[in-house]
């Protein structure tokens, strides 16, 4: 008994600090221990300066048994110390009878020299052997092992970090190492799970959560952080199993078997039931007086849970499914079911670190190459321990080599473990991933969905399934990195950032793909083909290039995607997509539309306009350089047209083209010779169209008839002289930079409008009409020649008349109360 009490005592120290005095006390240290108790840690410093001699004190043995961690700052002269060589035997000691936590920091030395006893260390040790000193060898030994651990390297010089940014970092590391400390410290190459940990400990203590289901995608770490938790709370439970590789087990063995092995486990005792349910009761009754905790891994049948008897086991009893796919969590009775995170920047740094540095840190000359892999990985933890791996002890040229071919080819190994995710999937499924990796990762969800409906039945369905599989992510648009934004024109960027503003409206949401699992796709689809012709989907310029000017396209293309930045000279031919009979999409682009970096000869000399397919559903091209479409395509099923930048004067040639029913968008952005929109008498369904920067537009048909349409945006239409006639249910109208003088009193009968643009234009008179528009909540008339101020809607909650000739604004103190922004900056009189 006191035995026990006394090996779970509280330490006395939960760090001691074992440095060379000469070298880093009055900087790096003092620094270091600063920071530490300033965190609250109790820290174990020697105040002494002297040499002590080769025998380590009573104080300093018990102060190194009394701690939880110890600190060892190597420096250049660490070894010539008889005493510092002799903490780390010490040291070394407890962490072999104790497992006491041991983190070296390598301060200006090469780690490779404390392995290996070189550098400095050499003559330090050939100094203490030509003493004759007893101890050496066990110095030597100790010395070595501590340079085999993965601590962390702090070289100096120009292109090394701040040293307080080190001592930041080591800092919270040295915490969160400590707080993970409760039973033991085998997980001390873990790295960036312990918010996720406590996330976990916190459902454990629900009494309403018996089944928690960890869900990710292949690699993320869901075993991990399972393994972490059941090691943590174990102890406290009757019985206790972790089932790994269940999927693996069942095909090897068979689900009776396995589930015989399973409960012989928890039972303690040889179980053989060869019915489908746990029919002895004597059994049943066994399991439920058992307080249980099981991790079941690699679940992908929710039938199983059942099958294993889980529902048997006694209360507070918990149990923890691992899987990639959220509906079998669900359909397995999850109660609550947590999605594993990918790391944070700074903990894939380090984790990536352990395996390519056998430390924490890069080092200061790979530190660039490390980031670069490090955004490669996206967080994935089995990502950075592959890469990490495969460049430990590579030179600088073998790092930049394995960054050219990840470019080109990603990461295999990490690819076939995803790819079972893959391979489980059925064949509507299959296709909808690779379109989406090749042709749709980054764009509108709803628009993603509506071209894709359009080629199979069930697409939404199949897009959730993939989400649940994690092999797909769903983003709010505003959540986007910046970079990734530049794929949206700026009227799409500011008509979607308008929408989100409403608590109301649905929250634009964006298909998002980890890029391991786009270049998986892509790597499926490079494996299932046999020459450029026979791929089904075409995405690298070259391969595009090729197939294009040696006229090689056939049955077999599905889909190009063209970076035209990667060409040069092109010139088609009229019949260039004549053979490409189940061709359905087109994506022609500039990686950075809106910078003017285009090459002038691509696609020259265009004569003859090229005959595009009939299965066409998704055109987009932009810098289109023909004056219209072929008067030969059929755009039945037609669903997202997009020819932003082009040469288009009209639609084409001739009024024959009615049937546009699949039609959902139409995008003439910035299209300068466009001088006509065709009636789209058929297109019933247009949800959008964009004609902003149309220079050469002059005035539109009447657009009544397109009872779906949403958004209509003519901003920098110069020379457009009337409000078009619009369908009544008409949301956003942007007219910005138009030549428009007048809001008709006509206004009026678009009900559900919600934003009127109007700034830069010629209105001189707004009807008082907009009055009467019950819906609409912002209203731009900066820098108009307006005089006079117009009756406004009460709904009203952005107002800007800046740079009017307004003189006088009279608004009451209802309208004053609603409005959240009310620009009148250059208005003679205010309110």
């Amino acid at each position: 008994m006191e035995s026990s009490s006394s090996s779970s005592r509280q330490m006395k120290h939960q760090v001691f600090l074992s440095f060379r005095g000469e070298d880093t006390r009055l900087n790096f240290t003092s620094h270091l221990l600063k920071a530490l108790k300033d965190t609250g840690l109790n820290v174990f410093f020697d105040e002494e300066t002297l040499e002590r001699g080769e025998q380590i004190s009573p104080a300093l043995s018990n102060a190194i048994m009394a701690s939880n961690l110890s600190i060892i700052i190597l420096s250049k002269d660490y070894a010539s110390s008889k005493s510092c060589l002799a903490e780390v035997s010490c040291i070394m000691n407890r962490k072999l009878t104790q497992r006491q936590i041991v983190l070296p920091i390598f301060y200006h030395v090469d780690p490779s020299d404390v392995r290996n006893l070189g550098g400095s260390f050499k003559a330090s040790f050939n100094d203490h052997e030509s003493k004759s000193l007893d101890q050496v060898q066990r110095w030597k030994k100790a010395f070595a092992e501590v340079g085999k651990f993965k601590g962390w390297h702090i070289e100096g010089g120009q292109f090394d970090r701040p040293e307080t940014k080190y001592i930041k970092d080591f800092v919270e590391y040295v915490t969160k190492k400590l707080m993970n400390n409760k039973s033991s410290t085998a997980f001390e190459e873990l790295v960036g799970i312990d918010y996720q940990k406590k996330t976990i400990l916190k459902l454990i203590n629900q009494k309403d959560c018996r089944v928690i289901g960890l869900w990710g995608m292949a690699g993320i770490g869901k075993t991990t952080l399972a393994n972490v938790v059941y090691n943590e709370i174990s102890s406290q439970f009757k019985s206790c199993w972790f089932l790994q590789n269940v999927r693996e087990k069942i095909q090897r063995q068979g689900m009776e078997s396995l589930r015989n092995n399973f409960l012989s486990k928890i039972l303690n005792q040889e179980i053989d039931i060869l019915t489908p349910s746990i029919g002895p009761t004597i059994i049943r009754e066994r399991l439920n007086n058992k307080k249980v905790i099981v991790v079941i891994d690699e679940v992908d049948d929710p039938d199983l849970i059942d099958y294993l008897g889980v529902k048997h086991f006694g209360d507070g009893s918990k149990i923890i499914l691992i899987s990639r796919d959220r509906q079998v969590l669900k359909n397995g009775g999850a109660d609550k079911i947590h999605k594993v995170n990918k790391l944070n920047e700074k903990s894939s740094l380090q984790l990536f670190s352990t395996f390519a540095f056998k430390q924490l840190n890069p080092t200061a000359n790979f530190r660039d190459l490390s980031n670069h892999f490090v955004r490669y990985a996206q967080g994935n933890p089995l990502a950075l321990k592959v890469l990490g791996s495969k460049l430990y002890t590579k030179s600088r040229k073998e790092w930049e080599s394995e960054v050219d071919r990840l470019k080109e080819y990603g990461q295999p190994k990490i690819s076939q473990i995803l790819k079972s995710s893959f391979d489980e999937l059925d064949e509507l499924d299959k296709n909808l991933f690779l379109d989406i990796a090749c042709f749709f990762k980054g764009k509108y969800k709803k628009k993603v969905e509506d071209i894709l409906c359009s080629l199979y039945n069930g697409a939404v369905c199949g897009i959730s399934n993939l989400v649940d599989k994690c092999l797909l992510d769903i983003i709010h648009f505003e959540d986007m990195l910046e970079e990734d934004l530049r794929q949206f024109h700026p009227a799409f960027v500011v008509k979607t950032t308008f929408c989100s503003r409403s608590a109301s409206a649905a929250k634009p949401l964006i298909i998002s793909m980890h890029d391991i699992l786009e270049e998986m796709g892509k790597d499926i689809i490079r494996q299932e083909a046999i020459g450029i012709g026979n791929c089904s989907r075409l995405w690298s310029p070259n391969d595009v290039y090729q197939m294009l000017r040696y006229n090689k396209g056939n049955e077999s293309i599905k889909g190009i995607k063209l970076d035209m930045s990667q060409i040069n000279n092109l010139k088609l031919s009229p019949t260039i997509f004549e053979n490409m009979l189940n061709l359905r999409f087109i994506h022609f682009y500039f990686p950075q539309v809106f910078e003017e970096c285009w090459n002038k000869k691509l696609l020259a000399d265009q004569v003859d306009i090229v005959s595009l397919p009939d299965e066409l559903r998704y055109l987009c091209w932009e810098y289109y350089p023909f004056k219209s479409l072929s008067s030969s395509f059929n755009p039945k099923n037609l669903v997202v047209l997009k020819l932003p930048h082009g040469d288009m004067e009209q639609f084409w040639n001739g009024n024959n083209h009615q049937d546009l029913v699949s039609l959902k968008e139409i995008d003439l952005f910035d299209c300068k010779n466009l001088r006509k929109i065709p009636n789209l008498l058929g297109a019933i369904n247009l949800k959008s169209l964009c004609c902003s920067g149309c220079e050469s537009l002059v005035e539109l048909p009447c657009l009544t008839h397109l009872a779906s349409l949403e958004f209509f945006c003519l901003d920098g239409c110069h020379n457009l002289q009337k409000i078009p006639e619009i369908p009544s249910q008409f949301r956003y109208l942007d007219l910005e930079g138009t030549r428009i003088e007048e809001v008709p009193d006509s206004i009026e009968h678009l009900i559900r409008l919600t934003r009127l643009q109007l700034s830069n234009s010629r209105v001189k008179n707004v009807s008082n009409n907009i009055s009467k528009l019950e819906s609409l909540t912002d209203l731009d008339l900066s820098h108009c020649p307006i005089s006079k101020f117009p009756e406004i809607p009460k709904s009203l909650c952005r107002l800007n008349l800046s740079r009017t000739q307004i003189e006088q604004v009279s608004l009451s103190s209802d309208y004053v109360s609603n409005l959240q922004g009310l620009d009148m900056s250059g208005v003679e009189h205010g309110l």
